[in-house]
């Protein structure tokens, strides 16, 4: 998502390179670029032109900063800008007074509606909310049956009354079921069409009419581009909605619809789909977004998505075992876990700040040396994984590892060696610093990205993280005394 738009803007940034300040003469090709980069990216034509004027005239009115760059201050200003056409701010879901808070789902057919709905429910359930989930898709092959089976993944009750029934009537019914239940909040699913039509417009006013929703939210495909902003503001106008949920950006959606759904129809992006699962679902949060499409990454989502996967009281011990130097490969495991279950290893990468230019071959290769790295813990034994002293100290070991995991005895000798630097730089950087993100220990907040620090990533500096990207404390880059790093080589596992 937005890898093209974020490559676009990088070369309007490149006019301003060595400029002493902004002019009127060397700010036209970075304007030109960025409208060019917008435009390709399907963000509506009307809003781009906004875009560029207001971008220009705050660019031409902006005070020398001293010691600050012309393309840094160009850049500042397009990401301030982009903040305020997305919205400024988070909007929450409405919450009513007296439960229970009714939300509509609409949207066309395609869209992803039923799996926004469940998604919905399960990122309400995790918030300590109670829901509810009603099926009135009743033309729609299997749609309340898809509704169940999602309700059964995520333990959250659906209502229905078959496809025989009159969808007002079961809508009806649902939220008179949900306050029996005493369930905080009804999201109800509702039908819809390969295009608008006057049928479905009809049947989705008596609906509304009749629940008198605190929330109306139109599914949108983040694919559809242009008209994305177009569509919302159609519903909007015929309908009355009161925000979006923009699904597919994971995809390879050029994201312009995220830039243009505020802005054509002035109701607010409340949520992000990014992926299949049922977890993939995340609040929209505009300065955030404008930071991806700028490259500077997203610490904050990461930060909340590792969160949800970690526990409190395995972090206190993973901290512990990092400061004594007794991280082995079992630990090594659970962080790679951790990784997989927050999303793709690219995605993942790419909220890091300084990380989303790393090309798709070289993630795809790192994604492969994990896989292997994987397969090697795998063949060893309990005691090996515990101690990994043992495979220092003995080549038969490492022998009978690689033949296990079907690599060669050098590629388990480097697996271990790798292991020993990476332990040794997260106990350096624990203590000096603290630990900073939950089970993790991000470059630059205390640790060193346990799990795949020292890795010899391909193109990522030799050790994604660790092995000569990125400086830590007491390497060469950050001037460590030579009696400091001699004592640090001298701990932690032993020499092959």
């Amino acid at each position: 998502m937005f890898d093209a738009l974020a490559d676009r803007l990088e070369d309007a940034w490149k006019s301003l390179r060595g400029q002493d300040k902004i002019t009127e003469t060397n700010v036209k090709p970075a304007l030109k670029e960025v409208k060019r980069a917008l435009l390709e990216a399907d963000v509506n034509l009307q809003v781009v032109r906004d875009f560029v004027k207001e971008v220009e005239s705050k660019a031409l009115g902006a005070e020398v900063i001293s010691g600050v760059r012309p393309d840094q201050q160009f850049i500042k200003i397009v990401h301030d800008e982009l903040i305020a056409i997305m919205g400024q701010s988070n909007v929450p879901l409405a919450q009513a007074e007296t439960a229970p808070t009714i939300i509509l789902m609409a949207g066309l057919q395609g869209t992803g509606k039923t799996t926004a709905t469940a998604k919905l429910a399960l990122h309400l359930r995790k918030e300590n909310r109670s829901c509810l989930m009603v099926a009135t898709d009743v033309y729609r092959p299997a749609a309340i049956d898809q509704l169940i089976t999602l309700g059964q993944q995520i333990n959250v009750p659906v209502f229905e009354l078959g496809s025989d029934a009159n969808p007002v009537e079961i809508a009806r019914q649902g939220v008179a079921h949900a306050k029996e239940l005493g369930a905080d909040t009804v999201i109800i699913d509702t039908a819809g069409r390969l295009q608008i039509d006057a049928d479905m417009m009809g049947e989705l006013a008596q609906i509304k009419e009749t629940v008198q929703p605190h929330d109306t939210l139109l599914v949108v495909d983040a694919m559809t581009g242009q008209e994305a902003a177009n569509l919302t503001q159609t519903f909007h106008e015929q309908i009355g909605i009161t925000g979006a949920i923009l699904t597919k950006m994971d995809g390879d959606s050029r994201g312009g619809a995220a830039l243009s759904v505020r802005c054509i129809s002035g109701q607010p992006i409340k949520f992000v789909g990014v992926g299949e699962k049922v977890e993939a679902l995340q609040p929209f949060y505009p300065d955030r977004m404008a930071s991806r499409i700028l490259n500077m990454g997203d610490i904050l989502s990461l930060v909340e998505r590792a969160q949800e996967e970690v526990d409190i009281a395995d972090v206190a011990k993973m901290q512990e075992k990092i400061m004594e130097a007794r991280f082995d490969f079992d630990d090594f495991v659970k962080q790679m876990r951790l990784i997989k279950n927050m999303g793709s290893f690219g995605s993942v990468l790419k909220m890091i700040p300084g990380m989303g230019k790393i090309s798709g071959a070289d993630l795809k290769k790192g994604e492969e040396q994990l896989k292997r790295t994987e397969a090697m813990i795998a063949s060893m034994t309990k005691q090996e994984r515990k101690d990994p002293d043992l495979l220092a100290k003995s080549p038969s070991r490492r022998e009978r590892i690689a033949k296990g995991s079907g690599h060669s005895a050098k590629d388990v000798s480097k697996l271990i060696a790798d292991f020993s630097k990476m332990r040794n730089m997260m106990k350096q950087m624990g203590s000096g610093m603290g630990m900073g993100m939950p089970g993790m220990g991000m470059p630059g907040m205390g640790g060193g990205m346990p799990g795949m620090g020292g890795m010899g990533m391909p193109g990522m500096g030799g050790g994604m993280f660790g092995g000569g990207g990125m400086p830590q404390p007491g390497s060469r880059g950050h001037g460590g005394s030579k009696k400091r790093r001699k004592k640090k080589k001298k701990k932690g596992f032993g020499e092959l």
